[in-house]
C-alpha cells in the first residue's frame, strides 16, 4: 500500500459518517489519528467517557450514521478495507462489526457474542429503531444464552473463550443487547508476531487494523506496573514499533513532535488521571458487587 490509501473517502449510499476514539493519551491518539485524519471523515476525540457511557454519547449524535469506533491503541492499515466493511454493513443489514471478546486472537477468553470496542462499525441509524437505556438495562442474557450460542458462527472460535461470561466489562451488557436484537458481523483476526497485537481482519482477510493493547502502560513507569499488576511491563516499545510498522505499510511518515508537544502530552496525562481516578473508585462497588455474584 501506498500513500495513495490516504485519499480522501467516498460515502456509501451518503449516510453521515464519523470516526470516534475514546482517548486517555494523547501522544498514542494523535499517532493513531495521523492514520486516518486525512480521509474526509470527520474524526471525534472523546475523552473522560466510562467503558460503556463511550456508546451512548455516539449514539446521542444524531448528525451521525455510522460510527467507526477506532482505539487510540489500534492502526489503521487499509483505509480501502476499511470503506468496503462499512460498506457491507450498510448493506447486509448489520448493527455491528466487530472481533470477538473470545475465540479470536485476541490476549482475552471473553463471550465471543460481545464484540471487543478496540475496533467496530456501529450502524447508529439502525440501533437507534430499538434502543433506549431501559431496554439495554431490561435485557436478559441468561434467559436467551441458548438461543444466542446456537446462531453464532463457530468458524469465529479458534482460541480460548466462555459464553458464560455476561458481566466481564461494563459494556458486555450492550453489546449482548444488540447481538440479540440484530445481526452482528464477527470478523477474524490473527496474532501479530509481537505475540501479543491483533490483527483485526476484513470478512475477506484482508488486514484492517493493528490491536496493541495495554496501551494503559505506554508510557506508565516501569514501577508504576509492578505495582498494579506485575505480570506487565511497561508497553512503549512494542507499541512504538506497531506504530512504526503500520506508517511503513501505508507509505505515511510517522508524526514528529516538539518540545511544546510534549508539555502538551504531559499536562493532558495529567487532567485525564485527574479525573480517570475518581471514575475508577466509584466503579469499584460493581466490581466487588460482580465478584461476590460470581463466588456465589
Amino acid at each position: 500500500m501506498d500513500a495513495g490509501n490516504q485519499r480522501p473517502y467516498q460515502k456509501p449510499m451518503n449516510e453521515r459518517i464519523k470516526i470516534f476514539t475514546r482517548s486517555f493519551d494523547l501522544r498514542l491518539y494523535r499517532n493513531s489519528r495521523g492514520l486516518y485524519e486525512n480521509l474526509g471523515i470527520p474524526v471525534v476525540r472523546l475523552t473522560d467517557q466510562s467503558a460503556d457511557g463511550y456508546f451512548h454519547t455516539m449514539l446521542k449524535d444524531t448528525e451521525c450514521d455510522i460510527a467507526i469506533n477506532i482505539d487510540e491503541d489500534a492502526f489503521l492499515v487499509d483505509p480501502d478495507a476499511m470503506k468496503a466493511l462499512v460498506e457491507t454493513v450498510i448493506e447486509g443489514g448489520y448493527a455491528n462489526a466487530g472481533c470477538p471478546d473470545g475465540g479470536g486472537f485476541c490476549p482475552r477468553a471473553g463471550n465471543p457474542i460481545v464484540t471487543n470496542p478496540f475496533f467496530n462499525v456501529f450502524n447508529l441509524k439502525l440501533i437507534r429503531t430499538k434502543f433506549s437505556r431501559e431496554a439495554v438495562r431490561e435485557f436478559s442474557y441468561p434467559e436467551n444464552k441458548d438461543s444466542m450460542i446456537a446462531a453464532f458462527p463457530k468458524e469465529r472460535l479458534e482460541t480460548g473463550y466462555t459464553f458464560d461470561r455476561y458481566e466481564y466489562e461494563p459494556y458486555y451488557q450492550f453489546f449482548l443487547w444488540m447481538a440479540f436484537n440484530f445481526k452482528t458481523l464477527y470478523l477474524p483476526s490473527a496474532r501479530h508476531k509481537d505475540g501479543t497485537s491483533t490483527i483485526l481482519l476484513s470478512p475477506e482477510g484482508r488486514p484492517i487494523c493493528m490491536h496493541s493493547w495495554f496501551a494503559r502502560f505506554y508510557t506508565t513507569p516501569s514501577w508504576a506496573v509492578r505495582f498494579f499488576e506485575p505480570e506487565r511491563g511497561m508497553q512503549k516499545s512494542r507499541i512504538d514499533s506497531l506504530i512504526d510498522e503500520s506508517y511503513a505499510i501505508r507509505g505515511l511518515a510517522r508524526p514528529e513532535f516538539n518540545f511544546a508537544d510534549s508539555l502538551a502530552f504531559f499536562w493532558n496525562k495529567v487532567v485525564r488521571w485527574t479525573i480517570k481516578v475518581p471514575q475508577r473508585i466509584s466503579r469499584w462497588p460493581y466490581k466487588l458487587k460482580r465478584k461476590l455474584r460470581a463466588q456465589s
